[in-house]
């Protein structure tokens, strides 16, 4: 899908499941939880999956290891005729922040968005991720919305 140097940029693979399975890990772990061993299960194999409302998934891989993740989703939207892109999961092995993982994978959504004629990509991040905002402030767009959900 993309590449730079030693950097590839492709989709999810059934073989990925052990490195995935890490890089995800780590992730959930930045972001303080966890989720059941039947979800993870469950969400792995719908990223592989071809139904339309599931998420797919792109990793980076450097000299064959994977090194960066990310998860997106296609949906309608009220205000729009074409699909919107929703990048839920990005993530980086923190041995290589810096070295253009994240972005790389960013770009790649924004190319399967094109490709899929859904103009319109967004996220969400915690503010207080600096490091991953240095990023995001300069490949995209902050936007005044706040984020609400239902209480549990």
């Amino acid at each position: 899908m993309t590449t730079t140097n030693a950097l590839r940029v492709r989709p999810l693979a059934a073989s990925d499941r052990e490195q995935w399975a890490a890089l995800w890990t780590a992730y959930l772990e930045f972001y303080e939880t966890s989720v059941p061993t039947r979800t993870f299960d469950v969400y792995f194999d719908r990223l592989l999956g071809d139904d339309p409302q599931d998420f797919s998934g792109l990793v980076a891989e450097l000299d064959g290891r994977l090194v960066g993740l990310t998860h997106y989703l296609f949906h309608r939207h009220g205000w729009k005729i074409e699909n919107t892109c929703y990048l839920q999961d990005l993530y980086t092995d923190p041995a290589v922040r810096g070295q253009g993982v994240g972005k790389a994978l960013i770009e790649a959504v924004y190319a399967a968005a094109d490709a899929k004629n859904a103009p319109s990509v967004y996220w969400n991040t915690q503010d207080s991720n600096a490091t991953a905002r240095k990023l995001y402030d300069r490949i995209a767009q902050l936007t005044p919305f706040l984020k609400y959900q239902r209480a549990t």
